[in-house]
């Protein structure tokens, strides 16, 4: 792994100090769901879902996707009932059924062993991504979540980075942050912390943005190995 040999190395040698984790996409196998959840609410009521619908729901926020679906689509709910209904469904899956990345646990145990402090940062809602890490057994390894809404920022600006590294007590410089997407990974970058970019299926669309703006990018979490 050519391009993230120095990353690797300053792993190793003690200079990365912390490492902050978004959790969809990367330590979570749970990005499937945010393409597929109006498909998955239409089919619940019968009703199978255009081609692209994913697409057109992707830039909507939960209340903007439940009035599309109910102009477009013939459910009896109101805007409010089909939103609430898939609220119900983001909840249980994140409660019953995500599972964890490949090798997520694997390299959460090696930071932990390299005495690495870990951390992470999420735009999901706080009580579905502990749920989902407590049943796959990650929970132990994250002293600290911190999310998008309690920040009071999106990912956008570096400041749900920056209160993680200060709870961890490490410089932007020596702490690392991985993410699967691309304006995520620019921001962290952008902002001096050490970019990690993870690939996953079901997420960014733009890849070679990933690999390019990464300090190294990793295909499975497996591959880098500490």
């Amino acid at each position: 792994m050519e391009k993230g040999k120095d990353l690797i190395a300053d792993i190793k040698t003690g200079k990365i100090k912390g490492a902050i984790f978004d959790l969809d996409g990367v330590l979570l196998d749970s990005m499937s769901i945010w393409t597929d959840l109006g498909a998955r609410y239409l089919a619940g009521h019968g009703i199978e879902a255009e081609e692209g619908l994913a697409e057109i729901l992707f830039s909507m926020s939960m209340e903007q996707g439940a009035e599309y679906l109910v102009e477009n689509y013939p459910l009896t709910e109101t805007a409010e009932e089909a939103g609430a209904g898939m609220r119900d469904m983001l909840r249980d899956f994140y409660y019953d059924e995500v599972g964890a990345k490949t090798g997520a646990e694997q390299l959460l145990a090696g930071f932990e062993k390299l005495g690495v402090k870990i951390t992470a940062a999420t735009s999901s809602p706080r009580g579905h991504v502990e749920a989902a890490l407590e049943r796959n057994g990650l929970l132990k390894y994250i002293p600290k979540i911190f999310t998008s809404a309690e920040v009071g920022s999106s990912k956008h600006t570096p400041e749900i980075y920056d209160a993680a590294a200060s709870f961890m007590g490490t410089e932007r410089g020596e702490t690392l942050v991985f993410e699967d997407s691309l304006y995520a990974l620019k921001t962290a970058a952008d902002a001096g912390f050490r970019a990690v970019g993870v690939f996953d299926a079901d997420g960014e669309s733009n890849q070679k943005g990933v690999e390019e703006t990464g300090e190294i990018y990793l295909k499975e979490l497996t591959d880098l190995a500490i």
